[in-house]
């Protein structure tokens, strides 16, 4: 570097401005003075260790390297260990549970683990083994998104829960609701730490606050919750606050208590996969929504369900480039038959209408005669509620009706549109659905669809028999649209029950019986020419017949132009149906 200062200085000025600059700047400086064109001196940077020296000589200033110091490479030491989780001998123990240890976890999903992490020194200071305190969290990049994130240690304590890993939880959780970015919850957790239970069971920022803020969260941003191990009593209420929880088969449990409290209290004897294994919340309790092969296959269906979904209930979720179906929209008329008492799978008429790859079911196990699954028309988000008449006709059974009810209330929490396909005889009924709380689990189902604003389709593709039109939206529940194929049919009830119900007495004084079939044919004719689509969109009850391979054209249309549409509940406070 060069300095020129001013005519008249001294060679020994020159030679303590050099200097000084020189050790401040750590460059070497040539020394001008006046107008000459030679340097009155050229003063060289001091080494590293003359600096240091002279720097710790005066004691006024701390010495300097260029690398950490001692006390930079102790704490990375102290981080390092933190990171290697708990003892040596829980860790070998995952490969037979086949499972990732948490930070290699953390790893596959966020390419390298956290953006940055709260409360990794938690019980740093305890006299046992308790990295972190065995609960990790912090803010990732995932697909594209930033959220919050958390996840069990199964070393420490199988992943259980005491009072600084309470605190880290409950703060992300509130952070959240600052931040407005979805949560991801990788549990594996066998509960509160019983033996260190004072100071987080009970307390007002104790473990209760999760499930308050579960519910203060829920329809703010998306909660997402991965099982991957045993969840049990307290544990076991995350994935069911979540709005998305994905179990892995043969691994994840959840339940209320442990197999061997079960066993002390009732004297059942069950093991965990039996009592709260993926299969049993998949199929039985409807709590599961979607199960994973292993940890890869749940980031991969996680990666997927995230695609639907905005970061919160503020914003649209996001569009995606429209891609054709994978099979033709010509072949819809073909797929549903003439019959209205002939099965046939909606699948099919789904895989026409909906892009290409796009269909994501979600609690396809459980209430299977209604399909819930998020899916794009034409790159939109949509959120399609289907009878299907390949499961028991398309009747609505209790769990189905509770299923629907629930998606229909998260799609309209994300600004998701929903698209009904009707083809149902209507609610099951019965003794045994009375029992199992057929009115009730339907009451929630018409309730929901009754409160959605966002923009909804109902399609009647064939059947639309009974209180089934009413909770699939028909004309009363203010869709933007009720279109029918020609197939469909508007009815209190289908044709064989209405000529039971109205002319079976008239029919059985008919003796002969050829003249009596011939009859019945005749009415049951009559009925079906008053109750088909032509019939109800001459009295203008619905808006339009589709040509079947237009359909998915026109519903595209139809969501493109009511994208944003007003709609809004009664001034209140809330319903009381839940």
């Amino acid at each position: 570097m060069e300095i020129r200062i001013g005519e008249g200085a001294s060679d020994e000025e020159a030679r303590v401005i050099g200097s000084a600059l020189a050790e401040h700047t750590g460059t070497a400086i040539e020394v001008y003075v006046g107008d000459g064109d030679a340097p009155a001196t050229t003063a060289e940077p001091p080494a590293s260790d003359d600096r240091s020296a002279a720097n710790g000589a005066g004691g006024s200033q701390a010495s300097t390297t260029d690398g950490p110091t001692e006390r930079e490479e102790l704490l990375r030491e102290e981080i390092a260990d933190i990171e290697q989780g708990g003892p040596e001998k829980y860790k070998d123990r995952l490969d037979d549970q086949g499972k990732l240890f948490v930070r290699d976890r953390l790893d596959l999903w966020f390419d390298d683990g956290f953006s940055f992490e709260d409360g990794k020194f938690a019980n740093f200071d305890s006299d046992d083994q308790l990295p972190a305190d065995g609960l990790l969290t912090g803010a990732a990049e995932f697909e594209g998104r930033t959220l919050h994130a958390m996840a069990n240690d199964f070393t420490v304590k199988a992943g259980s829960m005491a009072e600084k890993g309470v605190e880290k939880f409950l703060r992300m959780q509130q952070r959240a609701l600052k931040t407005g970015r979805p949560v991801l919850y990788l549990m594996d957790s066998s509960g509160g730490r019983i033996d260190q239970q004072t100071g987080f069971f009970a307390n007002r920022e104790g473990i209760g606050k999760y499930y308050y803020n579960h519910s203060m969260l829920s329809g703010r941003v998306p909660q997402i919750c991965v099982l991957y191990g045993p969840c049990i009593a307290g544990a076991a209420y995350t994935p069911v606050f979540a709005d998305f929880t994905v179990m892995v088969e043969g691994m994840s449990a959840m339940a209320i208590a442990s197999p061997r409290m079960v066993e002390m209290v009732t004297g059942e004897e069950i093991d965990l996969q039996e009592l709260g294994g993926a299969q049993v919340h998949a199929a039985e309790s409807g709590s599961a929504d979607l199960v994973a092969e292993d940890e890869e296959h749940a980031r991969e269906l996680v990666a997927q369900l995230v695609t639907y979904l905005p970061d919160s209930s503020d914003e649209k979720p996001p569009r995606s480039d429209s891609r054709p179906p994978s099979r033709s929209p010509a072949g819809i008329d073909s797929v549903v038959p003439d019959r209205p008492n002939r099965g046939y799978d909606m699948h099919e008429l789904i895989d026409r209408v909906a892009d290409q790859g796009s269909v994501l079911e979600l609690r396809e196990q459980y209430g299977p005669e209604i399909v819930t699954a998020f899916s794009r028309i034409d790159g939109r988000p949509v959120g399609i509620v289907a009878n299907q008449p390949a499961q028991r006709a398309g009747a609505i059974f209790p769990d189905a009706a509770e299923k629907a009810a629930e998606f229909i209330w998260t799609c309209d929490a994300y600004n998701i549109p929903l698209l009904y396909l009707c083809d149902t005889p209507g609610f099951m009924a019965g003794s045994d659905v009375e029992k199992e709380g057929i009115l009730e689990q339907g009451k929630k189902m018409i309730y929901a669809t009754s409160s959605a604003t966002v923009p909804k389709q109902c399609v009647v593709v064939r059947k639309a028999y009974g209180a089934g039109i009413y909770a699939m939206s028909g004309p009363a529940y203010d869709p933007e649209s009720t279109l029918a194929l020609p197939s469909g049919e508007i009815a209190i009830m289908g044709p064989e029950a209405a000529i039971n119900a109205v002319y079976r007495n008239r029919l059985d004084d008919i003796e002969d019986d050829e003249e009596r079939a011939a009859r019945e044919a005749e009415l049951r004719e009559e009925y079906r020419e008053d109750i088909d689509a032509h019939r109800m969109a001459s009295e203008v009850v619905i808006d339009d017949i589709v040509p079947p391979s237009e359909l998915r054209e026109e519903l595209a249309a139809r969501f493109a132009f009511y994208e944003g549409i007003d709609k809004s509940l009664p001034d209140k406070k809330h319903g009381t149906i839940l």
